[in-house]
């Protein structure tokens, strides 16, 4: 049985609940930028979420939602062009502190710091992203935290491939055996498992109802000892939130 050695972090919806009010949010700022009149409601992200990444969700959009709009020629140009529009949206919001951890989030990076534990963010947003999240809401040097980062195009193929895994472990020099990976979504899932990770799922508003078969366990949030989470599936063993003891517990190490 191998010890646990590194936390390996989902980031959008799992480190803080961002999809609904940050990131839909920065895509209408920037649409409206850009003069267009598309509004992405909560409704209809919440299907645009089925795709991973911000470009390849603005695609799926147009290949699916909006097939009526006039493509300009150079269609990738421009997808990134609203892209980078909307990242600098986001980030601004995050420096206003308009997107808060969720539970229990910086209580138990601290504690696995503490211990000894290695860190490493996975995830499909983009590393701008990735640092204005953390640097606002957890800690200023928060980046430094973390010895990978595996965020962006970093790999072709983005979640539920399990690329983006499989490169973090690479770049950490460690097995799936050593390490435990923390989602929100089923596509999160899907990547984890695929890279043989045991699995911690905190659900948000939009995934609440998807399927987490093979999680070690499913809660509504990590939880704070004033703020107990609810256990959705699985065996908390009489916790009442996630702290490293029973991060341990679940990894088996």
């Amino acid at each position: 049985m191998s010890t646990l050695k590194a936390l390996l972090f989902d980031v959008d919806g799992t480190l803080a609940d961002t999809e609904r009010d940050g990131h839909r949010v920065a895509f209408n700022r920037a649409f409206a930028d850009a003069g267009l009149d598309w509004q992405w409601s909560e409704e209809l992200y919440g299907q645009l979420l089925a795709v991973t990444g911000g470009k390849e969700r603005i695609r799926y959009y147009l290949d699916k939602f909006n097939t009526a709009f006039a493509r300009p020629e150079a269609l990738d140009e421009f997808i990134a062009g609203l892209h980078k529009a909307k990242t600098a949206h986001y980030v601004q919001m995050l420096a206003e502190g308009m997107i808060p951890l969720r539970p229990g989030v910086k209580r138990l990076i601290e504690e696995a710091r503490e211990a000894g534990l290695r860190l490493a963010v996975v995830t499909t947003t983009t590393p701008e992203n990735v640092s204005a999240l953390v640097e606002n809401a957890l800690h200023p040097d928060a980046m430094s935290w973390f010895e990978v980062i595996a965020a962006g195009d970093v790999v072709p193929a983005k979640k539920p491939a399990p690329d983006i895994y499989t490169w973090a472990m690479e770049k950490l020099a460690l097995s799936p055996e050593d390490c435990i990976a923390f989602e929100d979504s089923h596509n999160g899932i899907r990547s984890s498992l695929g890279a043989n990770l045991k699995t911690i799922i905190a659900v948000n508003g939009y995934t609440r109802e998807e399927d987490f078969s093979g999680a070690e366990i499913v809660l509504d949030h990590w939880g704070e000892p004033e703020l107990p989470f609810t256990v959705l599936a699985g065996d908390a063993n009489a916790a009442s939130y996630l702290d490293l003891a029973l991060v341990k517990r679940l990894h088996g190490g």
